[in-house]
């Protein structure tokens, strides 16, 4: 257990048989659940149930873990870091511990600015930035957690491997002179356009060490982790700028469609900086592509889209189904606004959701998440950051679809490729060819290296719209020659009984009671309690 004046975390494995409970009591202050959230979500672990009250000027959070394989939190080191790392996000500064876990301070996530979204008539911009990457520092965190060389096919290892690319648990301390940059990338899809960019930075002598892209609704966003071919350490600013300049008209698409259907010539291009800091995570790049993705609007859905149907969320053969379901209602006499989120359910997505909301500019007040035969049901009593409800209609639906598309962003029902090889300049290249020329497009991308080596994680469809046929993936495998090629087969569970509502709901004990002193005292008792 660790424990400060502003904030205990206490990690509780003797309560319950099937799952490791990790309780956290805080000074509350706006994004405190995100950054508790964030830890759980980088150290892998998956969130069963979450019970979280914050009214007032204290937080309380109660969640029901469990780790990759569906068993209680057992390792040590990642028990130290979740209670050092939850603890460090406090900001206390006489912190010490109650046993022998000694806290040690870890950079805060700082804030991103993010522009809004344009109007709906305004065409889909794309956006560049370029910033340096900051590195970890901290020696004390838990190394197997995450990639590891361990994971890697042809080892001896009767665990598969969860996590794509490395977290910052498991990144290697970079030298101050190899730090790469960042080049984040945003605008409007179209097939073969990764194969592109990934072209286009081979010719220009970089060396791509970590990638990750998601491509929704016929919307791109990208953050690529470069740095020179040669040298392999940061580029230069005059370099970037013709970098930049390169990657521009590779991006620029003339006839680009905009979510209604018309076809735009004008395109915007921004270059900006990303924050410094320390221990960057890989849910602090996820929450990035979120903030990206919102950033030009992916949460409409297009009309159509150059070069190929438009692939829906969930879709099969054309299809649509498993959408997930969001709804709002308002509690006005206690002047909330409770979000009510219901699909099917899978790892990080309490993570996709809260950092939806919190880029949003509302703050969560309370909240119950509950998980049960692969269905999800979660609930939020928010408020916007000046303490109003929601009050539009307009403002409700566009929450409802920012969510909606918060949650199909992750979601792929193509098949998933993990290509593993010794690291080498063109790498990417070729492998993104190779997909394109056999009639694949990729809507999401992982990719990391580590100590020489590359494993590249594509989530793909045919272009066509239809399923992918395997005798393809057998004959790409001949094609790429000495690479590993490996099919996950990652279908999701169908839901047992989307209509069943958890056991506990605090949108009831709000319905049922018309004290606000009998709520704080149940809700209070509840979260205690547990």
């Amino acid at each position: 257990m660790f424990s400060s004046s502003s904030c205990s975390v206490c990690i509780d494995n003797e309560s319950l048989e099937d799952c490791t409970v990790v309780k956290v009591d805080s000074v509350n202050k706006q994004g405190v659940l995100l950054e508790v959230v964030q830890v759980l979500t980088d150290t892998n672990l998956t969130i069963s149930k979450g019970f979280i009250s914050s009214d007032a000027r204290w937080f309380m959070d109660v969640f029901h873990v469990k780790d990759v394989h569906g068993n209680k939190l057992t390792d040590q080191s990642v028990i130290d870091y979740i209670q050092q790392a939850i603890g460090a996000t406090r900001e206390a500064p006489n912190a010490k511990a109650c046993t022998t876990v000694e806290p040690k301070p870890h950079g805060e996530p700082k804030s991103i600015k993010m522009t809004s979204p344009k109007p709906h008539s305004e065409p889909i911009p794309i956006e560049m930035t370029v910033a340096h990457r900051p590195g970890p520092k901290s020696h004390s965190s838990p190394k197997a957690v995450g990639m590891t060389v361990a994971d890697w096919p042809g080892h001896k290892s009767n665990s598969e491997p969860k996590t794509i690319g490395m977290t910052g648990l498991d990144r290697p301390d970079p030298k101050p002179h190899s730090v790469p940059k960042a080049i984040e990338m945003t605008g409007p899809d179209r097939p073969g356009l990764l194969s592109e960019i990934s072209a286009a930075l081979a010719d220009l002598h970089c060396n791509i060490v970590e990638a990750h892209a998601w491509s929704h609704n016929a919307r791109l966003a990208c953050v690529a982790y470069i740095s020179d071919q040669s040298t392999d350490t940061p580029i230069d600013d005059h370099r970037l700028a013709a970098i930049e300049d390169h990657l521009n008209t590779v991006l620029l698409d003339t006839t680009a469609p905009n979510p209604v259907g018309e076809l735009t010539s004008q395109q915007e291009v921004k270059t900006a900086g990303l924050p410094e800091g320390e221990g960057i995570m890989m849910t602090n790049v996820e929450r990035r592509l979120h903030q990206l993705m919102l950033s030009v609007r992916d949460f409409d859905r297009p009309t159509q889209t150059m070069g190929g149907p438009v692939m829906l969320f969930g879709s099969h053969d054309g299809e649509e189904v498993a959408k997930p379901n969001v709804s709002i209602e308002s509690c006005r006499e206690k002047g909330y606004s409770i979000v009510t989120v219901q699909c099917r359910d899978r790892p990080r997505l309490m993570f996709d959701t809260v950092c939806t909301i919190m880029d949003m500019q509302y703050a969560i007040f309370h909240a119950s998440i509950d998980s049960r035969g692969g269905y999800a049901f979660q609930e939020y009593f928010i408020r916007h950051i000046d303490g109003r409800a929601l009050s539009t209609e307009g403002e409700k639906e566009r929450v409802m679809k920012c969510l909606e598309a918060a949650i199909e962003r992750r979601v792929c029902e193509g098949v998933h490729l993990e290509l593993c090889a010794k690291n080498r300049v063109g790498l990417l290249s070729d492998i993104t060819r190779v997909l394109r020329e056999n009639g694949l497009v990729v809507v999401r991308a992982d990719i990391a290296t580590h100590e020489g080596k590359a494993v590249n994680n594509f989530y793909v469809r045919d272009i066509s719209g239809n399923d992918v046929d395997m005798e393809f993936i057998e004959s790409m495998k001949r094609e790429m020659g000495p690479i590993d090629l490996a099919v996950k087969n990652e279908k999701s569970l169908m839901p047992s009984s989307p209509d069943q509502r958890p056991k506990f709901s605090i949108g009831d004990i709000l319905r049922s009671r018309s004290q606000q002193s009998d709520i704080n005292c149940e809700v209070g008792a509840i979260v205690i309690s547990r």
